[in-house]
């Protein structure tokens, strides 16, 4: 069974997802991929009900990071995907508080670790597209090769509002 939080953030409505244990699901209400992999039956917690322990912690997270600061710990995650979407959403977690890198880099980055000579940005970019935990597994810090901000899941406005927020200009 999966349960289901809503949040609401300075930006709008977050709806998270859990196991139970890891939280396995972050978005902007109505993003692109919303919901990806929760069923019919999800058992959705309101405020009056018990909160599970990681929606807590993810709240306070949230609360943290919308608040203009860095969150020092990390609720506990459950990412699922193929083995590709999750080394590269791996990538992302290691990206740096208010800094940001571009697709090409990730792609390099990917093919290093494999060994291999090239990686397509695209491929890369369809696995950060497709990034569950949105804000906290950082897929707004990625930009296009030029520096634009090229797509978010959740709207560029909100990615623009995301990095000026970790720039101090919330």
């Amino acid at each position: 069974m999966k349960y289901t939080y809503h949040y609401d953030s300075p930006l709008g409505g977050i709806t998270m997802a859990s196991d139970g244990e890891s939280l396995s699901g972050l978005w902007f209400d109505g993003q692109k991929y919303f919901g990806a992999g929760l069923a019919a039956d999800e058992e959705e917690q309101t405020e009056s009900g018990e909160i599970l322990p990681v929606f807590e912690e993810t709240k306070k997270w949230l609360d943290i990071y919308f608040d203009g600061k860095e969150p020092d710990f990390t609720p506990r995650l459950h990412l699922q995907g193929s083995p590709f979407r999750i080394e590269v959403w791996e990538i992302l977690l290691k990206i740096p508080y208010g800094k940001t890198t571009t697709y090409k880099e990730i792609a390099e980055r990917v093919a290093a670790q494999r060994g291999i000579p090239s990686m397509s940005a695209q491929a890369v970019g369809g696995a950060v597209g497709h990034n569950p935990i949105s804000i906290i597994v950082p897929c707004h810090r990625i930009l296009g090769t030029d520096g634009s901000l090229t797509g978010y899941a959740g709207g560029v406005e909100k990615k623009k509002s995301l990095l000026a927020l970790e720039q101090g200009g919330k």
